[in-house]
């Protein structure tokens, strides 16, 4: 059964409006479902899906992704280590990201 993820300013209100726990991991599966996962981050926080944060951390460093990895990051009130910011730069560097492998590598230098 297809989610229905919500128009950009029934987002923002929902966001704004003191959502609970459960509605918001369902609307964090919706964009999950539909691959959209930077937009799942703001509700899986909610949701207190540390779990799942953590996977699209991991999923980060697979593509070599530092918006995601960021994102997630956020989501988790956390910053990754200089070593996850190597291997996402590795990542990054093996799929012709030169930006994000740039970028990852000068964050895996900053002292969290």
């Amino acid at each position: 059964m297809a989610r229905t993820i919500p128009d950009p300013l029934a987002r923002r209100h929902l966001l704004e409006g003191g959502l609970d726990a459960v509605r918001a991991r369902g609307i964090a599966d919706a964009y999950l479902e539909a691959d959209r996962e930077v937009e799942a981050i703001d509700f899986l926080t909610i949701a207190q899906a540390r779990d799942v944060l953590a996977s699209l951390q991991e999923r980060a460093v697979e593509r070599g992704d530092v918006f995601l990895m960021r994102a997630a990051s956020r989501g988790l009130g956390e910053e990754p280590a200089s070593d996850r910011w190597d291997a996402l730069a590795r990542s990054a560097e093996t799929q012709g990201r030169g930006r994000d492998a740039e970028t990852a590598r000068r964050l895996a230098t900053v002292d969290a």
